[in-house]
């Protein structure tokens, strides 16, 4: 579950305001008196198989980039913190790399990588 929230906690938060405005909408005098139940219901629904789908997609693609990992292939990680020059930073486990659970370190590199935010080269 803690994966799940650390994952999808945004993807939550953006459902929910999405749920709130079709509460809202839903409630306005022009809609039939059955819109609140099957907008959230449909809504609800459709927010439920999208970010389980996402979250499906994420973890498997984790799996397959830790699995790489550590048969020495090259991983390619994005890189926030510079947006002109390098975009993305070659993580390999010859460049003493390590890979601590989720996430990507090396002491020759400053930032740390989670395995979510990267692919298999």
């Amino acid at each position: 579950m803690e994966k799940f929230l650390e994952l999808e906690g945004g993807y939550l938060v953006i459902g929910f305001f999405i749920l709130a405005i079709t509460l809202f909408v839903t409630t306005r005098p022009f809609f039939a008196k059955g819109a609140v139940v099957k907008g959230l219901s449909y809504v609800g629904l459709f927010l439920v198989v999208v970010i389980g789908m996402h979250y499906k997609i994420t973890t498997d693609r984790m799996a397959s980039v830790k699995s790489a990992f550590k048969e020495g292939k090259t991983i390619i990680c994005e890189s926030r913190a510079t947006r002109k020059v390098a975009q993305s930073v070659d993580v390999n486990i010859n460049r003493e790399w390590v890979l601590e659970g989720d996430v990507f370190s090396s002491v020759n590199y400053g930032r740390v990588f989670h395995t979510a935010r990267c692919l298999v080269k």
